[in-house]
């Protein structure tokens, strides 16, 4: 019986690698394989950090098998029990992940401002892009819709549902939004994830340096169909490109308000759609949620209320846009002053200034030590303030 043991202990071992490795098979290496220059960037850092943290690592588990050999029971050791410090080993303990974390600090603060997504690409990926003429971004604009992707094309005047074509070596600039809620837009291949947001607007700049074909995705929950909110990413030339976008232009299909109101509704697995051309003025009034007619946009709201006593919509200043109401603080000018840092004269405390003499002549109020203050239900409701306000109303 004992001789079967190793046996089944090694059957067991094999069965519990079948799962590890069909995980691992179906593990998507988009990622760690890009075709942009921004991706492979990410990537770099990854392997970086990575490896400057496996630095630390590896070495721990190791001593911890040395350490457990050599100083077990019986065996090897120098007894010391007035051991309490070692000048040469505080140095290493704490030296070494000081620096790595002062590394890991820098890699982390150059990345975060060389690729900030709002900040157009300056460098070169290889020669053969460095000797190309260099072009205007290439625009694209971005609606995340329940549960599908559109995009628009404004120079070539064209749309597409969840497919984007991209000529390789040029630098794009898209700009994103939602209709309805929060979602991500996610081309691991290209570039990181960029969160979309309903009534605001995310810019990311990307480029693809490799042609070939490719899958964006939303990593965002946001509803029943997030599984499916997938879309097609097509790197080309510029002559395949062209191509494509007249093959969409053939498409015979019009994007305007009619035909995104139907768009628009949620749906799930939606085909790749073609639009031949599109309403300039579309994803303006996505982003400032006017679509349906009769809403006002959000630049005339903030217009508006300019007018009436608000200060500039795009003033950075706290309540500069709002427009003062009542006896409201002013927006703008230092903070007014407590009565506390004022003087007795500024109080209003000065002969020409009239106080009531019983506080029951002010608005009919009780008495303060009247003994129906106890009793709330002695109050007379017609002096309250509401009771006056829906009386005046």
């Amino acid at each position: 019986m004992l001789q079967h043991i190793p046996v089944r202990i090694r059957r067991l071992k094999a069965a519990l690698l079948i799962p590890l490795v069909a995980i691992l098979a179906a593990c998507d290496r988009a990622v760690l394989n890009p075709a942009g220059d921004v991706a492979r960037q990410q990537r770099d850092i990854i392997y970086i950090s990575t490896g400057l943290m496996l630095l630390i690592i590896v070495p721990v588990m190791l001593l911890i098998v040395v350490f457990a050999w050599r100083y077990r029971k019986g065996a090897g050791g120098t007894y010391d029990p007035d051991f309490d410090h070692s000048t040469s080993l505080e140095l290493v303990i704490w030296s070494v992940p000081l620096l790595i974390i002062i590394i890991l600090g820098a890699l982390t603060w150059s990345s975060t401002h060389l690729l900030d997504p709002f900040r157009p690409l300056d460098m070169k990926a290889n020669a053969q892009e460095a000797r190309a003429p260099v072009s205007d971004p290439l625009r694209v604009q971005v609606v995340s819709l329940d549960w599908k992707w559109l995009f628009i094309y404004p120079e070539q005047g064209i749309a597409t549902v969840n497919e984007l074509a991209l000529p390789v070596d040029r630098q794009v600039r898209f700009d994103l939004t939602s209709t309805n809620m929060m979602n991500t837009f996610y081309a691991p291949t290209m570039a990181g994830m960029i969160y979309v947001m309903p009534g605001m607007q995310s810019t990311l700049h990307a480029v693809l340096n490799r042609p070939g074909s490719y899958e964006g995705l939303s990593a965002n929950y946001s509803g029943h169909g997030f599984a499916d909110m997938r879309f097609q990413l097509k790197g080309m030339d510029q002559a395949a490109f062209d191509n494509w976008v007249a093959q969409a232009k053939a498409s015979g299909r019009t994007l305007d308000l009619a035909s995104y109101y139907q768009l628009a509704k949620p749906s799930e697995k939606v085909p790749p759609m073609f639009f031949g051309s599109v309403d300039q003025d579309l994803y303006r009034r996505v982003l400032e949620r006017c679509v349906e007619p009769g809403t006002p946009c959000m630049t005339d709201l903030m217009e508006y209320d300019r007018k009436q006593g608000g200060g500039h919509p795009h003033e950075t200043r706290p309540g500069a846009g709002m427009p003062q109401r009542g006896n409201s603080m002013p927006m703008h000018g230092p903070k007014a002053e407590g009565a506390l840092l004022r003087e007795p004269s500024e109080k209003g405390s000065g002969a020409n200034v009239t106080k009531p003499a019983n506080p029951a002549d002010a608005g009919g109020a009780t008495r303060p030590n009247d003994p129906r203050n106890r009793d709330m239900s002695a109050l007379d409701p017609r002096s309250a303030p509401f009771a006056r306000a829906d009386a005046n109303a």
